[in-house]
């Protein structure tokens, strides 16, 4: 199904087509399909291939040419009005005559609600299978194959799951754990615009459209400080809300404390909860097992607060303080508080 080329000794060599599948939001393409963008490179490191970002909408203020700068070999936009609003299915019929069409060996999406609205549609519609909600991509060299990793029971253990016999081979990754590849203006690809005369009518009708708070209280925020097991109580919780609001941050937790009802779901970080890439994370009281560090090892600086010496936290941490959290938190917000009202009498 893929494209083949002349090797050195006149033997063809498999090029690997990648498409990825950019998201459009309020008129922009959403950073996640830059993302995207590199997971394909990554994938093609060292091999022949090409990666094509799929786009659809009604109108866009960004250019298409981002794309190309941020890793695309291949643009292929598709306009209708239709397109102004997601619907899965509409989306769907759309792409399917492309897809079949152009025969890809392996299509990315975000593990947003989008891209899991659609993948599945299309993986039916294509009769292939669809390794949903990514953690890692490589290439397997002997085979070519992707080797997909995800979460499985319960976000216990890492599977690692081929497709060997049916293409494409799709899978949904999760935001956030590839940062883009550096903007480089000089890459240069074909762009292709396919206005389209006809277009399914979405069965969908939306009505208005209404963000939550919590929709972007962690994975935008610079700085996080989450709290887990060994704030003990979810009272102290408050704390790290007040400390946050000090350092304008947002607050995180683990698992566990999720679990025990000590905060709602919006708030946990890790493979069953959001992946974060922070400036800062300060990780207070959390032991650190691999599902929660899985969700934040983009931090830039991760500090730990944690009594046990031997807490696996520790092995990432760029800071640690060992000691119980619940006597170092109070030292904490007051010399915050009292830098913040120095700076509110100065001003």
């Amino acid at each position: 199904m893929a494209n083949t080329a002349s090797g050195d000794k006149g033997n063809p060599v498999k090029k690997t087509k990648i498409f990825v599948l950019a998201e459009v939001r309020e008129e922009y393409i959403h950073p996640v399909s830059f993302e995207l963008l590199h997971w394909g490179r990554k994938l093609l490191w060292n091999s022949p291939g090409e990666v094509v970002a799929l786009v659809l909408g009604a109108t866009l203020r960004s250019t298409l040419e981002e794309l190309i700068a941020y890793g695309g070999d291949r643009v292929e936009f598709f306009t209708h009005p239709n397109l102004s609003v997601f619907d899965a299915q509409t989306h769907a019929q759309v792409l399917l005559p492309f897809l079949r069409e152009e025969k890809p060996d392996i299509i990315l999406a975000a593990a947003t609600v989008r891209g899991r609205a659609l993948m599945p549609y299309l993986a039916a519609q294509l009769q292939t299978g669809l390794t949903a909600d990514c953690t890692d991509l490589a290439l397997e060299v002997k085979t070519g194959l992707p080797l997909q990793k995800r979460p499985a029971i319960g976000g216990n253990v890492l599977a690692t799951i081929k497709t060997p016999h049916h293409r494409p081979q799709m899978s949904t990754i999760r935001p956030r754990l590839q940062k883009p590849l550096p903007r480089d203006e000089r890459r240069t690809g074909a762009i292709t615009i396919h206005r389209l005369e006809s277009c399914p009518v979405p069965r969908v009708k939306r009505l208005c459209l209404e963000k939550k708070e919590t929709s972007t209280l962690l994975e935008d925020q610079e700085l996080i400080i989450a709290g887990g097991r060994g704030l003990k109580h979810p009272k102290n919780f408050a704390l790290l809300f007040e400390i946050a609001h000090l350092l304008h941050g947002a607050v995180g937790a683990s698992r566990v404390a999720v679990d025990m009802g000590w905060v709602s779901y919006p708030h946990q970080v890790g493979l069953s909860g959001k992946t974060v890439s922070p400036k800062i994370y300060l990780a207070v009281g959390i032991s650190g097992t691999v599902q929660h560090l899985s969700g934040v090892m983009n931090a830039e600086t991760i500090i730990a607060i944690n009594k046990d010496p031997q807490a696996p936290i520790f092995r990432v941490a760029d800071f640690g303080a060992i000691g119980d959290a619940l006597e170092i938190l109070p030292h904490l917000y007051r010399k915050l508080k009292a830098r913040n009202d120095h700076a509110v009498q100065e001003s």
